[in-house]
């Protein structure tokens, strides 16, 4: 066989699969896409994670909206976090152009026009559905971890939660964690350092401000009730297609703390509720997370960890998780370690810094008897990708260049009207719209400190009285002194025994 038959025989062989599989587009030689080899990839290893990266401009936005359109059609839900807003035009059908069909003959792939149902989301007052979480659902430890605590500081937090749950005072939103530092410093420190040991002001005062960092960033709005609920996030439409939930996160590309404490909570909150998976013939629900530098240029250590440790364990969930950034070498390596499907589309090289940059990048994937890898980095057209993969029985799949299919949707983002239109139809947008701020450790501890106050304020205005019938004035004493002593039985016969030597002595 000559080169072209034995790649279409490799990648049809490497990409074949026995199960349900969704299909990204269609496979390249030499710069030419070839109708008789496409790229599929099972449902099966959806949850093993993944990476789409490449430059600005090079189709990165098109393939999640291909990717989450061919998961929705599988029943799939998807949740994507869109930073820079243009991801919502997959609520609209899409237009057909000469210039998409004619890529979808070269891959030999049917193009359909179709829309997809979804949700809009906000961690702000943006329109959609409204996302919180409450401070005691993160827990002392995750936190801690988002604050960026050390352990000292960390230890003083689970002190506050166990203080709390000892005396029914819930921790809902940030003014509440605040109020009880401040008590727990002031007002309550006797009764904190005789049931918990004593805590230092100045540990407490750091936690203070980093509280009031993460409250700058937009958390007030983000703590409280009511609180979100990840089954919302894997609801079916009437037609068996998958919601695609669209968290619009415009308003916070310069709050990467808020960003990374959403991330996680979510992260977390899934694990916990949702039960073990396994090897599922398909995920549950699929992330995507755009922009993912954001989160991993000012993530600390401790957060770092948390990250990958949560990207480790919730694949048995039946979760994905997609980073979506320019370059690879933005994620972690111990994240990146995890990651079972990669999709690359071109990098630019414009400085030295950024040649090397190409090399490592070529060096994460497989080696490849069809390509120079960083080369063709450079070299990939507008919506065009190296892919590699899992297959069913998690082996790397051949690299691939591949010309990806267009959306099926509209590849714009949606107008004012028509997002009221999507968000006036929407259940979800009515049951979190309500904010309810019940009775929680704020009021709790506001209500302590003011009967206390009235207390003292009566003990206070009670006090004169009680001193002027125990305390009498010095004239007073004397005054009362002189009449004992002139009234008493002894000074009364002193005295008529001197009147009577004088009278006899008259």
């Amino acid at each position: 066989m000559n080169k072209k038959d034995n790649f279409i025989t490799d990648i049809n062989t490497g990409y074949s699969s026995k199960g349900d599989s969704i299909i990204l587009g269609g496979a390249m030689l030499d710069g030419e896409p070839l109708a008789e080899a496409h790229v599929k990839i099972p449902l099966k290893t959806l949850n093993r994670h993944g990476l789409i990266a490449g430059a600005t401009g090079t189709g990165k936005t098109k393939t999640i909206q291909v990717f989450s359109e061919q998961l929705s059609n599988a029943g799939i839900p998807v949740l994507m976090m869109d930073i820079k807003g243009d991801f919502s035009g997959i609520a609209k059908e899409g237009k057909e152009e000469g210039f998409i069909t004619e890529r979808h003959a070269k891959i030999n792939i049917p193009y359909n026009v179709s829309a997809f149902p979804v949700e809009l989301m906000s961690l702000s007052k943006q329109n959609g559905v409204r996302l919180r979480a409450t401070v005691s659902e993160f827990g002392p430890v995750l936190f801690s971890r988002i604050l960026d605590l050390n352990d000292t500081q960390a230890g003083v937090v689970a002190v506050i939660f166990k203080y709390c749950d000892d005396n029914q005072m819930p921790l809902l939103d940030l003014k509440d964690i605040k109020k009880v530092i401040n008590y727990i410093t002031e007002e309550g420190k006797d009764e904190i350092a005789a049931s918990y040991g004593k805590i230092s002001t100045a540990t407490t005062g750091t936690i203070l401000r980093k509280i009031i960092e993460l409250e700058q960033q937009g958390g007030d709005l983000f703590f409280g009730e009511l609180s979100f609920e990840t089954d919302d996030l894997m609801r079916i439409d009437e037609n068996g297609k998958g919601y695609v939930n669209i968290i619009r996160l415009t308003d916070i590309q310069d709050k990467p703390k808020l960003f990374s404490t959403f991330m996680l909570s979510l992260l977390a909150e899934i694990y916990q509720k949702m039960p073990e998976k396994g090897d599922a013939e398909q995920p549950e629900l699929v992330i995507f997370i755009d922009e993912a530098h954001l989160i991993f240029n000012e993530a600390s250590k401790a957060l770092l960890e948390q990250i990958e440790t949560i990207v480790k364990l919730i694949r048995s969930k039946g979760v994905g998780i997609y980073f979506v950034t320019q370059n690879p070498m933005d994620v972690p390596t111990g994240v990146l370690a995890q990651l079972g499907l990669k999709i690359q589309h071109a990098l630019r090289a414009f400085t030295a810094n950024d040649r090397q940059a190409i090399k490592k990048t070529a060096d994460n994937y497989p080696t490849s008897q069809y390509y120079k890898t960083d080369e063709l980095l450079t070299s990939l057209g507008i919506g065009e990708a190296l892919v590699t993969a899992l297959n069913e029985k998690g082996i790397p799949t051949p690299l691939v260049a591949t010309m990806m299919r267009a959306p099926q949707s509209r590849m714009d983002i949606l107008s004012d009207s028509e997002i009221d239109e999507i968000n006036g139809k929407s259940k979800l947008v009515k049951k979190y719209a309500e904010e309810i701020d019940r009775e929680s450790a704020f009021e709790i501890l506001t209500k302590k400190l003011t009967q206390a106050s009235e207390a003292a304020a009566q003990q206070e205005e009670e006090a004169p009285k009680k001193s002027s019938k125990s305390e009498p004035s010095t004239t007073e004493v004397v005054t009362k002194s002189v009449l004992k002593v002139v009234t008493s039985a002894t000074f009364i016969r002193g005295v008529f025994g001197v009147l009577s030597k004088f009278m006899k002595s008259k």
